[in-house]
């Protein structure tokens, strides 16, 4: 049994403490992951796909926006999207209001491997397609 296997979320505070003790740099990091949950929300509804080790796609549901009222942009670690939804004045009244369309602010933290390598909107979908940067030494080399 290795020294680790023994902790488990009873004991998270002591490997907390043995982890920040024993890690130089990591105290970033660890800031960066847990303050990362302040502001969860649930809005707007995203799937993550993980196509293979590598790579990884971002979809995320913005029905009724359009591309010029969205901000896609990666900053200190953290890949941000913004939709900017400007009030207007109902034209009706609705019996029923089921499309959220509001202003938001969505943050994913990226670990320092993980690049942003395309972004499509297209028929009310964000496509964010991440990929892992793997140093020349460690990619696959094929010589037969």
């Amino acid at each position: 049994m290795t020294y680790l296997q023994k902790y488990h979320t009873a004991n998270l505070p002591e490997l907390m403490k043995i982890i920040s003790k024993n890690g130089i740099g990591m105290d970033s990091y660890l800031d960066r992951f847990f303050n990362s949950y302040e502001t969860t929300t649930n809005y707007p509804p995203y799937n993550l796909i993980h196509v293979n080790n590598v790579e990884s796609i971002l979809e995320i549901a913005l029905a009724g926006f359009s591309k010029n009222e969205l901000n896609v942009y990666t900053e200190y670690g953290k890949l941000i999207v913004e939709g900017k939804k400007e009030e207007k004045e109902k034209e009706s009244e609705y019996v029923y209001q089921g499309l959220a369309q509001r202003s938001f602010n969505r943050t994913w933290s990226l670990s320092e491997d993980i690049e942003v390598r395309e972004v499509q909107f297209k028929d009310g979908l964000l496509t964010v397609k991440l990929g892992k940067i793997v140093p020349e030494h460690h990619a696959r080399k094929d010589y037969m």
